[in-house]
């Protein structure tokens, strides 16, 4: 039995009817940090894409080890190509935990880690320690920054191993500016990103 909307086969025996557009996920550009200061994604250098060809873009974290131990990972944005990564925001910030001994666990607001109309680097994951084990992952998801009409949302969760716990680090918010953002920059806030890869892909 087929499902139909408005005269359109949407499913017919249970398979996407091949009119149906799907939308599609492209790579882009995958940095890989190796005792790295920084790792910037600027629209237009090195092959980076960060314009109106997509309405989201999603930046996959894997493995980020940082040099420094007990270390909060940020990111900003540009609206100038780089030259300056200093655009008011204004953002949330949680997280949950369990110790791995199953000793403790607690779901947190971090007022001390969100922003209100500020220009400094965003927390997205906090207490990220260096052990030989230890590292984070997770996502951003960076909405339509092309936009010169509408402020730019975003959304990041990332996962981060502290020491002997295990912490889902979420943070939302969006960038104050009706400017076109052009880079996004990566980075702890002291410290190098020892290893570790940040792959940017588009939305269709």
């Amino acid at each position: 039995m087929g499902l139909i909307s408005n005269g359109t086969t949407i499913f017919d025996a249970g398979a996407l009817d091949s009119g149906i557009a799907t939308g599609a996920m492209t790579h882009i550009k995958t940095l890989t940090a190796s005792s790295s200061g920084t790792l910037s994604f600027v629209h237009g250098a090195s092959s980076v894409v960060l314009d109106g060809t997509y309405k989201e873009y999603i930046f996959f974290f894997n493995n980020i080890h940082p040099a420094s131990n007990d270390i909060f990972f940020t990111f900003q944005g540009s609206i100038d190509s780089g030259s300056n990564y200093n655009i008011s925001m204004t953002t949330t910030y949680f997280d949950v935990y369990n110790a791995e001994n199953d000793s403790g666990r607690d779901l947190r607001y971090l007022t001390g880690l969100d922003q209100a109309n500020a220009t400094s680097f965003q927390p997205i994951a906090a207490a990220c320690t260096n052990g030989n084990d230890e590292s984070s992952s997770g996502t951003l998801h960076l909405f339509e920054p092309s936009s010169t009409t509408f402020v730019k949302h975003y959304i990041s969760r990332i996962e981060v191993t502290e020491s002997a716990y295990s912490k889902d680090n979420y943070s939302s918010g969006y960038f104050n500016t009706t400017s076109a953002i052009n880079a996004v920059q990566f980075k702890f806030a002291s410290g190098n990103i020892d290893s570790g890869t940040i792959s940017l892909y588009g939305i269709n």
